[in-house]
């Protein structure tokens, strides 16, 4: 028994020792094939982080800012004698305002905008506008006033010249909405700013009187020759809308805007001798009027976030 133990036990190491030539190869190729995983499956998760990271780097340079900004405008306003009309078939500018009054006039104003992350801007908008002594047409609308001098008058109380000035002055108020289109890379809170805009205004004579007094146009005898006008205001706007990565005080907007005025006299009685008004004025005019502006805008914030774009 002892001799076919060990018989057994031989013929089992010979079966072994045939075994591992064949199976030491196979171990071989295994561990080839998972070090060669291994090291695929770590440059795809190379490959993947550095996607994520950039993904990440990009949208962090294009945040921007959400905030209130307050402005201040100034511009020039000039009236299309085209396009405006004192008619419903637009045959006639008698009466409006390029009629009226000579331009430019200078303009003023404050606004104060919301903008938001996406580049829409919410906007309110106040308005100031006058002329310098441009009534056209002063002797003939108002001969009543003048004097029939060579250089007319009007003549004060106590007989000698009054020097007033014939103005123009009018107001506005309008809520509008604009998006800005970025253009600049590396600063995503500026660009091209398209805006539209609607409200009330309202225009009209004034009659300074700088030296004497002079009734003819003072008081309630002034409101007959004003020509006051309120109605509806719409106005769009293209311009650049720039504000700065490191100087809060370095933010403007330049704009040129055309607004379209649809307007009526507000006076029961108009006197014009030119547009022969003896009476009401129920004449529905539309003035339209371009204006070249610029705004200095001061945003209540912090730092942009252009300030923790990196590369």
């Amino acid at each position: 028994m002892t001799t076919d133990k060990k018989i057994t036990n031989l013929e089992l190491r010979i079966k072994n020792l045939e075994r591992q030539p064949i199976e030491m190869p196979v171990r071989r190729l295994q561990i080839s094939v998972h070090a060669k995983m291994k090291k695929y499956i770590s440059i795809v998760l190379v490959v993947l982080l550095s996607i994520t990271a950039a993904r990440a780097q990009v949208k962090l340079g294009q945040d921007t800012i959400q905030c209130h900004i307050v402005g201040f405008h100034v511009g020039v306003m000039t009236p299309s004698s085209a396009l405006s009309s004192a008619t419903l078939d637009g045959a006639s500018s008698e009466g409006t305002m390029a009629d009226l009054y000579k331009s430019p006039w200078l303009n003023f104003g404050l606004s104060g905008d919301y903008k938001y992350q996406n580049g829409w801007v919410a906007s309110v908008l106040l308005d100031l506008w006058f002329g310098d002594d441009n009534l056209n047409d002063r002797y003939e609308r108002m001969p009543n006033v003048f004097s029939d001098d060579a250089l007319p008058i009007v003549i004060g109380a106590n007989g000698t010249d009054a020097v007033v000035t014939c103005y123009n002055r009018g107001l506005s108020a309008q809520a509008g909405i604009g998006k800005i289109f970025r253009v600049m890379p590396k600063n995503p809170n500026s660009g091209i700013m398209l805006r539209a805009a609607a409200g009330l205004m309202q225009q009209q004579t004034i009659f300074m009187i700088n030296q004497e007094n002079a009734p003819q146009v003072d008081g309630d005898y002034g409101l007959l020759y004003d020509h006051q006008r309120r109605g509806l205001l719409l106005t769009e706007g293209v311009g650049f809308w720039f504000m700065s990565n490191r100087e809060n005080l370095v933010n403007f907007h330049i704009s040129f805007e055309v607004s379209q005025c649809w307007n009526h006299s507000t006076r029961d009685y108009v006197l014009d001798e030119k547009m022969n008004l003896h009476g009401p004025d129920n004449t529905r005019y539309c003035d339209w009027i371009y204006t070249l502006k610029f705004t200095w805008m001061f945003p209540l914030k912090g730092k942009t976030a252009y300030d923790y774009y990196y590369y």
